[in-house]
């Protein structure tokens, strides 16, 4: 404990295209999910581009929300871009998750 131990999430860049009408929805969800918003770029045929650095563990059911918010028109691709420290209450699931997983054993 004297080395003060950080727990790391990794963090990814995602790039979600969408019909502008679904643009605020989207931007809205991403913001849910402690999302970054890093810019729109128009795309073609009435779409934007919308990028966002946004934490791996928010990314789980992004295809269904995506889908669900879009009605199936909206597409995504992320990858992964760095690490950063996980928030309190993140590290604090975790430590309790880890834990039960000792009592358990």
């Amino acid at each position: 404990m004297k080395a003060s131990p950080v727990l790391l999430e990794p963090i990814c860049n995602l790039k979600v295209e969408v019909e502008d009408q679904y643009t605020g929805d989207v931007m809205g969800d991403l913001n849910r999910r402690r999302g970054r918003i890093l810019g729109m770029n128009p795309s073609s045929k009435g779409k934007t581009v919308i990028e966002a650095d946004i934490p791996m563990l928010e990314i789980d059911d992004y295809s269904q929300n995506l889908r669900s918010m879009t009605g199936g028109t909206g597409d995504f691709s992320f990858e992964i871009a760095r690490y950063e420290q996980a928030p309190a209450d993140i590290i604090n699931k975790e430590i309790e998750l880890a834990k039960k997983e000792k009592e358990e054993n």
